[in-house]
């Protein structure tokens, strides 16, 4: 499935603080997780992946909301032509959970998911707005906390989760990457993305609305300190929603982070 529908960057922006700015919305700091389901091997994609490139520059820059956006490169797209080189399994079958639990008829390109329980197509500047509001105006019910103690070590703590087991998913994305495509349906084009997902690992599960650990990261060679950022999301396994999260910069050695 290949649907487009473009608002100009700038409208997006001023249309999400319009809607937000309104009286009763979103509370201080209201986390929306944004997914974006997306290929260096589908020409649909990359007016998507310049969408969540600009919600990146503004992740708390509107009333108070945060932004959480994970671009999650699937495989299908994969051929002889191209292979995109941040595309994993497990963003696949995240996708294709999705399709299971929204009751779609097929996974496609590029999708975006909101909160783990409402979905547009990946370009569709117009849905994404009215999602992104109406989550903001939903509070999550899970309380988190995520804080680096050390190199590549964090402490995740949940609080308020509910009386249900709520998976808890730790995730690394990295902004400003670019990838000359060699060939497939973006041959010669050079392609921008920010928030790609890099690391994505359910590290345990809440246990009478709590959580702590300490669980441990894997930087790779080529990822940019100065541009990763470590979410937790705590997410129903059976219906896909979200219940919480929370995002940190990479601080490095100065061991701190500011999580919610």
């Amino acid at each position: 499935m290949r649907f487009v529908t473009m608002l100009g960057h700038a409208a997006l922006v001023l249309a999400i603080t319009a809607i937000l700015a309104a009286p009763g919305g979103a509370q201080a700091r209201q986390p929306v997780v944004i997914e974006l389901f997306t290929s260096e091997g589908c020409s649909s994609c990359p007016p998507a992946d310049a969408l969540l490139s600009q919600l990146s520059k503004q992740r708390n820059a509107v009333n108070g909301i945060e932004l959480i956006l994970l671009g999650e490169h699937v495989e299908y797209w994969n051929g002889p032509g191209w292979r995109d080189r941040f595309s994993a399994p497990v963003y696949t079958q995240r996708q294709y959970d999705y399709v299971r639990q929204l009751h779609l008829a097929t996974a496609y390109t590029p999708q975006t998911v909101i909160d783990g329980h409402l979905q547009t197509t990946g370009g569709n500047a117009g849905g994404l707005n009215q999602f992104i509001a109406e989550s903001a105006r939903t509070p999550k019910s899970a309380k988190i906390t995520i804080e680096l103690i050390g190199p590549d070590k964090w402490k995740v703590s949940v609080t308020e989760a509910g009386n249900r087991k709520l998976k808890v998913l730790l995730a690394v994305t990295e902004d400003n990457l670019a990838t000359h495509v060699g060939g497939g349906e973006n041959g010669g084009r050079t392609l921008q993305h920010d928030a790609v997902v890099r690391e994505l690992e359910q590290v345990g599960t809440t246990a009478n609305g709590q959580f702590e650990k300490i669980v441990s990261t894997h930087s790779k060679r080529d990822w940019k300190q100065d541009d990763l950022r470590a979410i937790v999301i705590v997410q129903d396994a059976d219906s896909g929603e979200i219940h919480g999260a929370a995002s940190s910069r990479w601080q490095g050695a100065a061991f701190a982070a500011g999580g919610r």
